[in-house]
């Protein structure tokens, strides 16, 4: 089988990222002809100047619309989109230039409706981007989730890089009105219409995240808080593990009571089972990107994850549980 691809790009005034993507689509090895289709979500700055640029060396279609969220904009640019696969990028990714052959050799091989990408750090990166992306891809930190664990049936793509047929995206309607959140909600849904999905590890990209130790504390913060709207609206799909970041920051501050109030030496017993594991993650991340002060910098991006996430878990199971108000009502910021 042979299929038709789209990348459908959404982009909220970031014309000079997308630049660089454009730039690492002009360079994929791959011979059949595929379409970039980039859709404009109400930005001030628009990226208008820079398609133009791209006219020549892609096969491109510019879309413009209100700002309604990148959910909906994913949905606007598939549907108008003429491929049969759509191949979902968010526009702070580069892409090697086998990322396509990667997609295309996975597919023939084993097709399915759905497959989800893992992100890697470039060479160019910072190294609080390095720190973030060690923080939101390493075993030690996520277990691998958004890119390393190689399930097949049960993995959850998500949205910066995924693939979706044209099948699945009209049976589904595509990603829902919550942000951040819709990636996983599309997962699960999926699933109940009997579509799998899965992980092709080759297809990955480099992805920026352009944010700071704030930014990032405020996007983890968010993800923390989705979960139980997800739990809530799926609760086949809950789990233990999504408590982890909470009780990690719970487990903390009782070791740092446990250090004034228990007797010597065990008021330092579980103080040091922490050191012991942000010196893995030290280590860990060091050797990984070959960068002690990126070691240093990826302590600080965990210690960052565990407290945003499981603030915001714990706060939105509670409200989102014991609450009459609808997750619309308690976290009106989080839908379109």
């Amino acid at each position: 089988m042979q299929l038709n691809y789209s990348f459908v790009i959404p982009v909220y005034n970031r014309p000079d990222e997308l630049r660089e993507l454009l730039r690492s689509l002009t360079a994929l090895d791959f011979e059949r002809p595929y379409e970039v289709v980039i859709v404009e979500d109400g930005s001030q700055f628009t990226a208008a100047d820079v398609v133009e640029d791209f006219r020549g060396s892609l096969s491109l279609v510019y879309l413009t619309k209100e700002n309604t969220g990148p959910g909906d904009s994913r949905n606007y640019g598939m549907a108008r989109a003429s491929g049969d696969y759509f191949l979902i990028l968010d526009s702070d990714c580069i892409l090697p230039p086998d990322y396509l052959r990667a997609i295309d050799t996975a597919l023939s091989a084993e097709y399915v409706d759905c497959f989800g990408g893992p992100d890697a750090a470039h060479d160019s990166f910072t190294r609080i981007q390095k720190a973030i992306n060690f923080a939101m891809t390493a075993v030690l930190t996520t277990g691998g989730i958004r890119g390393k664990e190689k399930s097949v049936g049960k993995f959850q793509p998500r949205s910066f890089n995924m693939g979706i047929s044209l099948k699945a995206f009209e049976s589904t309607g595509g990603f829902g009105k919550i942000h951040p959140g819709e990636d996983p909600d599309l997962s699960i849904r999926l699933w109940k219409n009997g579509f799998t999905t899965k992980l092709i590890p080759q297809a990955f990209v480099y992805h920026k995240r352009r944010i700071d130790f704030g930014l990032f504390f405020k996007q983890v913060k968010k993800f923390g808080k989705v979960r139980p709207i997800l739990n809530k609206w799926h609760p086949e799909t809950g789990s233990i593990t999504y408590w982890f970041p909470s009780v990690f920051c719970l487990g903390f501050l009782f070791a740092l009571i446990l250090c004034f109030l228990a007797p010597y030496p065990y008021n330092y017993m579980f103080i040091g089972l922490y050191l012991l594991y942000f010196i893995l993650v030290f280590l860990s991340a060091s050797i990984s990107t070959k960068s002690p002060a990126v070691g240093v910098l990826s302590v600080i991006a965990v210690g960052i994850q565990f407290i945003g996430y499981g603030y915001g878990f714990l706060k939105s199971t509670i409200l989102v549980n014991f609450s009459r108000r609808t997750p619309q009502e308690i976290f009106p910021q989080l839908f379109f």
